[in-house]
């Protein structure tokens, strides 16, 4: 029988001189809408910028990301190859072979998202756990409408990270340890998640404002 496991959250604050978490997160958010509904010589220009900011600021997380998704991006294109009519890449195989407007059109979604996943990694180098759950938890207020806990919401939130972030840290010689560890059932304990809880300045509003803007240009 699973043993019970409590939970309880303590709110503090975060010093410093960043941006806000929320605000970061939301600028990211804009940034994937846009980076879909832009053309693809701006796309490719703007993608750029993103990849040489997470290549110079956090190179191993972009490299994590992209190593954990690698089967998606192949899917993607893989996917877009067949489905997507077109000529055929290779004529003998007829049916049986992708085609060039499939791969093409395959080729800048996979860009698309390469690109989301730098602006991702970025995200992820200034945002450490705390300030990530923080910009989450007030986010998340709407929440409160519907009924529910936003602290619940955070706590569980963070501890499904935490968890997540050790499996992917398990080497592949031990993932059948990794699974048993996942699975086992939790220990008899109560764990406290501090979220830091930091008022919005006007820079936040700024930076708000201007990446409303650029969404609201590239959405045009």
């Amino acid at each position: 029988m699973a043993q019970r496991q409590d939970h309880s959250l303590r709110q503090g604050g975060y010093p410093g001189t960043a941006p806000h978490p929320a605000a970061v997160i939301l600028v990211w958010l804009f940034l994937a809408i846009a980076l879909q509904s832009l053309h693809v010589t701006p796309m490719l220009l703007t993608g750029a910028l993103l990849m040489a900011a997470a290549l110079r600021r956090s190179a191993l997380r972009l490299y994590a990301l992209l190593r954990r998704t690698r089967w998606v991006m192949i899917s993607l294109l893989v996917i877009y190859g067949f489905v997507t009519p077109g000529e055929a890449l290779w004529a003998a195989a007829g049916a049986f072979s992708p085609t060039l407007q499939g791969l093409a059109d395959g080729a800048v979604q996979l860009c698309r998202l390469v690109f989301a996943l730098a602006g991702l990694a970025i995200v992820l180098n200034v945002l450490d756990q705390a300030r990530l759950m923080g910009g989450i938890y007030v986010l998340a207020a709407p929440l409160r409408l519907l009924g529910l806990s936003r602290e619940r919401v955070a706590v569980r939130l963070a501890l499904t990270l935490n968890y997540a972030e050790t499996a992917m840290l398990e080497t592949a010689a031990d993932w059948r340890g990794s699974i048993e560890h996942l699975l086992a059932p939790p220990a008899d304990e109560v764990r406290e998640v501090e979220i830091p809880v930091i008022p919005f300045r006007r820079r936040d509003a700024v930076l708000l404002v201007a990446g409303g803007i650029a969404l609201a240009a590239a959405l045009l």
